[in-house]
């Protein structure tokens, strides 16, 4: 498993890129592999305001449909459209070309709160 030192994570699996007021978010390496084969990701809250810690969307594998979790309170901007097609590469890639929205926050300083790459290692390591 892998832990992208310039990334933060949730204790829910989401991790979140920064670049400026806006950011990249999707689940961790850990969080597809426990869900195993991803066959639809559903969401449908594109321009939305989406508080830290609410729903913004699901997720499908053959087993399991689970929530996806917002890392911070936020503006949907975008939904990757390659998932649309291509839902396995959140499976293939979930730091790459897997990432599911890009966002513009509502305060950056957020990001603070969330967990080090060390810090989450440590969380699904235990």
């Amino acid at each position: 498993m892998t832990f992208p030192t310039d990334l933060k994570y949730t204790k829910d699996h989401e991790w979140i890129r920064v670049a400026g007021d806006e950011a990249v978010v999707g689940i961790t390496d850990f969080a597809q592999r426990e869900l195993g084969d991803i066959v639809f990701i559903d969401i449908n809250t594109i321009g939305e305001e989406v508080v830290q810690d609410q729903v913004f969307g699901t997720i499908e594998a053959v087993k399991t449909v689970s929530d996806l979790f917002m890392p911070v309170s936020a503006t949907v901007l975008s939904v990757n459209e390659k998932i649309d097609s291509s839902p396995e590469l959140v499976n293939q890639d979930p730091y790459g070309e897997g990432w599911l929205v890009r966002v513009k926050l509502n305060s950056p300083a957020d990001v603070d709160g969330l967990l080090s790459a060390t810090d989450y290692e440590a969380l699904v390591s235990a």
